[in-house]
């Protein structure tokens, strides 16, 4: 390989007199090491890839002389701590701590396969200040599904600050949830969750890896049916402790799956397009005034239609 310029955004070279025909991508792999076949083959078909002034095709062969051109494209985990401007709502603020009103379809904090578009970077892009502080602030999470409230801090001290009230289960956070079948009366799901040995995406009570204490108490609010006659339950959940998907593990675990959680169950009725599951009301201590506030956030648009399609009992 001759080099004829390099940068760290472009990188043109033409191959020698002396090379035999080859596939484009075994050529890029051999000369540009540090990045995998697989993400230089998306560069091809993304038209970052140029072949003697023309965009390579993928499967595509080159030989001696050719002139290639590699537009070198930032790895997709590198734009997770990027600002963008994302949509989300402010339900309130102080020097301290923001509450935000997730919408369901939005992830909270970048992972794999979700670099970008993320309400950390909203974050980033409508607080500035977040860049300075670990997370962008935010010290627990919801599912990409769920919507609701969460808090996010400003600085580190109130991070520290809330992180500890979370270890002390000082943090009211109560859900709004559909179930399947009639949830006649309150009661306490106390069950260890952890990773399902089985199925990499998915938690579980039943058998583990590292499970940790999970606790979630739940109350009816309501009961009806669909229009084929199953029920349906409106129930109030509350965390007691905060693990990855723990409402929608426990509510299946005592066979009322979240309605639309197909991960866990849940049958998609009445409309839904999602696990119906929604923050509606989040307290703490304001590390400032060293009281308690709290907030709520009405049930969304796509919540209540699937509600108005079903038939509640009269209580």
């Amino acid at each position: 390989m001759q080099c004829v310029d390099s940068s760290p955004e472009v990188l043109t070279f033409r191959l020698p007199i002396t090379a035999g025909p080859e596939r484009l991508d075994k050529v890029l792999a051999q000369h540009i090491p540090e990045h995998s076949r697989s993400r230089l083959q998306s560069w091809v078909e993304a038209g970052q890839v140029w072949v003697n002034g023309t965009p390579a095709k993928a499967r595509q062969k080159v030989g001696p002389g050719d002139h290639i051109e590699v537009h070198v494209q930032p790895a997709p985990e590198q734009q997770a701590f990027t600002p963008e401007n994302v949509d989300f709502e402010v339900v309130a603020q102080s020097s301290d701590w923001i509450v935000v009103n997730k919408p369901a379809g939005l992830v909270t904090h970048p992972g794999a396969g979700n670099w970008s578009g993320t309400l950390l970077n909203g974050l980033l892009f409508r607080f500035p200040e977040l860049a300075s502080v670990a997370r962008a602030g935010i010290v627990h999470r919801l599912d990409k599904d769920t919507s609701g409230l969460l808090v996010v801090a400003r600085n580190e001290t109130t991070q520290t600050h809330l992180v500890r009230l979370l270890q002390s289960r000082a943090v009211k956070r109560v859900y709004a949830a559909l179930v399947h079948g009639n949830v006649i009366k309150q009661g306490t799901v106390n069950r260890p969750i952890g990773r399902d040995p089985h199925v990499p995406v998915k938690m579980t009570v039943e058998r583990p890896i590292a499970p940790k204490e999970a606790i979630t108490h739940y109350a009816p609010v309501g009961r009806g049916r669909d229009f084929a006659g199953h029920a349906v339950s409106h129930v109030r959940c509350e965390l007691e402790t905060g693990r990855t998907h723990q409402i929608r593990v426990h509510m299946a675990s005592i066979r009322h799956p979240l309605v639309a959680d197909v991960l866990y169950g849940g049958k998609c009725i009445a409309g839904a397009q999602r696990q119906m599951l929604h923050a509606h009301a989040l307290s703490f201590i304001d590390p400032a005034s060293d009281a308690a506030v709290s907030f709520e956030a009405p049930l969304p648009s796509d919540f209540k239609a699937v509600m108005e399609q079903l038939s509640w009992d009269v209580q």
